[in-house]
């Protein structure tokens, strides 16, 4: 398990320091993720941890001490050969720009490492330029785009289909 902090300051300049672990995500953590999307989300996410099961897929938690997740974000193997794509990237947002996404990112690549893959890809939205400023920070670089899509729970139960246009990025571990 990875361990490192995150530190958080208020106006009244307190500083907390916070160690935060990278595990595997489990089935019993999905109750505590509803941040990071909506139930059908969450559903999808249940259906990749079963590929992960396989080794088809990686999908990683950044823990808290108590134990709750607050990074979580997938490596699937299948995508692109001599490749790890990461994928569902996400952290709880009151914690976002404290250090969790880089950590997370740096997990994934180990464990695509550790496959013995040289490499790690992944697709930002253009209209996302926060998300790709980190992954370029973390050397990643433009080497194409496609569109994609994908089903939306809406805040009403309904579903909508959601199209975007993506940046494919890539880095050579």
């Amino acid at each position: 398990m990875l361990m490192d902090v995150i530190t958080a300051h208020d106006s009244t300049d307190v500083t907390v320091v916070l160690p935060v672990g990278v595990r595997d995500l489990l089935p019993r953590d999905l109750p505590a993720c509803t941040w990071s999307g909506s139930a059908t989300h969450l559903r999808h996410v249940e259906r990749e941890l079963a590929r992960a099961a396989v080794g088809e897929a990686d999908y990683l938690a950044v823990c808290t001490p108590v134990d709750l997740p607050v990074a979580i974000g997938g490596i699937d193997y299948q995508v692109s050969e001599g490749a790890g794509t990461l994928w569902q990237l996400a952290v709880l947002p009151a914690l976002r720009s404290r250090g969790l996404g880089t950590l997370l990112v740096r997990a994934a690549e180990q464990r695509i490492r550790n496959r013995g893959l040289p490499r790690a890809e992944l697709a930002v939205e253009e209209n996302n330029p926060r998300a790709r400023a980190l992954y370029e920070r973390l050397g990643y670089a433009v080497y194409g785009r496609k569109p994609d899509a994908w089903d939306e729970e809406g805040p009403d139960g309904s579903i909508r289909r959601y199209e975007t246009m993506c940046l494919l990025l890539g880095r050579d571990l």
